[in-house]
């Protein structure tokens, strides 16, 4: 176990966690709501720094990241436990293991030793991932610190429910974030994620103001937030902080809990024309096959500049981060 970095020893040995926007506040001897960060004897700690239970390299198009170094491989790492409880959850094997069976499973990979799969495996980014990165942050942070000296990158793909203070602290390090913005509704959030829209909606912005890229994915789950009113608020919100935040709308798949329909295709394709008419210029619809609607248009004239297939870049007619037709600047870090 490592001793956590964001906490504040409080009387009677319990501590209050400062990593996330719970703040748990944890007796001698408890862990916190996400399971992995333990109280002993008044010190926090974390049970996953050493723990990492996935590490792949991946396409970074699957975190989604469409604007982010296309067609570049990602090192993607996770630890197990989250701060949230999804009924949906897509990875529920090893985010909800720490609290379903008090399992907490992985092997032990330092964080030189991760940078270094990294440039072994010609990773241009370290993507942490899968689970939520806001859990395992020692591990994460180190990791980071020392992906910044040999000039790799870093992502979060994240609830984005982290405190200012982690934001605070890892920023410096975050090249890019994948933020689920879940809904728009508080009481979505509170039945059904065990968390809060608030701090998501302004981590979201804190985070596109501290310069780092942001792209924003939202999974579409049938009569739970895919309403046109729903649908239309999130893509007012992205597109009154910045019409250039890339908005992926996910297809939802039944998992973990959940015994809802699978998201309809045709959902998918009117969610991302209410984006566009929000007046958003990155939609993209995600976990369908077929059509366009994963490749990148620009904004002026149309031109199709980026075509995938699957996680796969079938063609890239960009010209040093602009549009190959119009000359256009299509927002987002092209340059290797």
């Amino acid at each position: 176990m490592k001793e956590a970095y964001l906490y504040k020893k409080l009387v009677g040995l319990k501590v209050r966690c400062d990593l996330c926007n719970h703040r748990c506040v944890i007796e001698n001897g408890n862990k916190g709501i996400c399971g992995v960060r333990k109280n002993t004897d008044g010190v926090l700690f974390s049970m996953v720094y050493d723990k990492v239970i996935s590490e792949n390299v991946d396409p970074i198009e699957k975190k989604p990241l469409f604007h982010f170094l296309p067609g570049s491989l990602s090192l993607s790492i996770a630890a197990p436990g989250c701060n949230f409880k999804c009924f949906f959850c897509q990875n529920w094997q090893i985010s909800q293991a720490p609290c379903d069976s008090d399992s907490i499973e992985g092997r032990k990979i330092p964080p030189e030793k991760l940078v270094q799969d990294a440039v072994r495996n010609n990773c241009l980014s370290i993507s942490y991932t899968y689970t939520e990165p806001t859990i395992y942050f020692e591990l994460a942070y180190d990791t980071a610190k020392i992906a910044k000296e040999n000039k790799i990158r870093n992502v979060f793909v994240t609830n984005g429910f982290m405190s200012s203070e982690c934001l605070e602290m890892i920023c410096p390090y975050l090249d890019a974030a994948n933020i689920d913005l879940k809904s728009f509704s508080e009481s979505f959030y509170k039945d059904c994620a065990g968390g809060r829209l608030g701090p998501v909606l302004e981590n979201i912005k804190r985070m596109h103001n501290m310069g780092i890229w942001i792209e924003v994915t939202t999974l579409l789950i049938p009569g739970l937030n895919d309403s046109e009113k729903e649908i239309s608020e999130i893509a007012g919100f992205l597109s009154n902080l910045s019409n250039a935040i890339p908005w992926h709308i996910s297809a939802y798949y039944p998992q973990y809990k959940s015994r809802i329909d699978a998201t309809k295709h045709q959902s998918i394709l009117n969610a991302v024309e209410i984006g566009k008419k929000a007046g958003l210029k990155y939609v993209y619809g995600g976990n369908i096959a077929g059509g366009s609607i994963e490749n990148t248009f620009c904004s002026i004239c149309g031109n199709e500049n980026i075509k995938r297939a699957g996680f796969s870049i079938a063609k890239n007619k960009l010209i040093n981060g602009s549009c190959g037709n119009c000359g256009n600047k299509i927002e987002g870090v092209w340059e290797k």
